[in-house]
């Protein structure tokens, strides 16, 4: 019997798509001007293969005296680029309504765990998910185990009464069932063919895939 399911963010519940011109006007925003200099450094230092580090000590490398206030500037500019899944509300009401518990896990970068918080209301999905976990605020990112473990302690559900549902193969797919929950790899919006070394238990070409795997979860149970 499944107790509970949680969501990736980006390119599950929320659509993003890539834009040069919005990584432009984001720059422009937060800067207060065009610095075609500014974006190059930028590129190279976030877009490239460094290991991710802090987003604001990133910034203040480049030179940005108040990170804050640059990364609100960006995160407004780049709201275009964002798109709630369509059906997300009806799913996890859905839910829900068969008593099954709802929550989010998300690595929290670029945009700090606070601007993706005030994302899920403005999106109206915050008061349908009984728990929002970002890595920022538990110093863990997916597919480490303990970001996992802590959304489902904070729920009161063990790991075989969960399902996870991401795009990710690693971080999302494999994260999870190496803590023991029923997966879900999230084809509505963009394919992960990467390598892994597991498959989901499940595959969601639409929202009502989901539930049609609660469904099975708890019939073969």
């Amino acid at each position: 019997m499944i107790q509970a399911v949680l969501f990736d963010w980006s390119n599950t519940l929320v659509q993003f798509t890539w834009d040069d011109e919005l990584l432009v006007a984001g720059h422009r925003a937060g800067l207060g001007r065009d610095d075609p200099e500014f974006t190059a450094r930028y590129r190279e230092k976030l877009l490239g293969k460094e290991p991710r580090r802090p987003y604001a000590e990133l910034l203040r490398e480049l030179g940005v005296d108040d990170p804050d206030a640059f990364i609100d500037a960006e995160h407004d500019a780049w709201r275009p680029a964002h798109a709630v899944l369509g059906s997300a509300q009806a799913l996890l009401d859905s839910l829900r309504g068969r008593g099954v518990k709802t929550g989010l896990v998300a690595n929290s970068w670029p945009e700090p765990a606070r601007l993706l918080r005030a994302d899920a209301v403005a999106f109206g999905l915050a008061p349908l998910l009984d728990v929002m976990v970002f890595s920022e605020e538990v110093g863990v990112v997916k597919p480490q185990p303990e970001i996992f473990l802590h959304a489902l302690e904070r729920l009161s559900v063990e790991p075989p009464a969960a399902m996870f549902v991401g795009d990710r193969l690693v971080d999302d797919v494999q994260g999870a069932a190496n803590v023991g929950m029923t997966t879900i790899q999230a084809l509505w919006f963009a394919a992960d063919d990467g390598v892994a070394p597991i498959e989901p238990d499940f595959l969601a070409f639409t929202p009502m895939d989901v539930l049609n795997a609660v469904r099975r979860v708890a019939l073969s149970g």
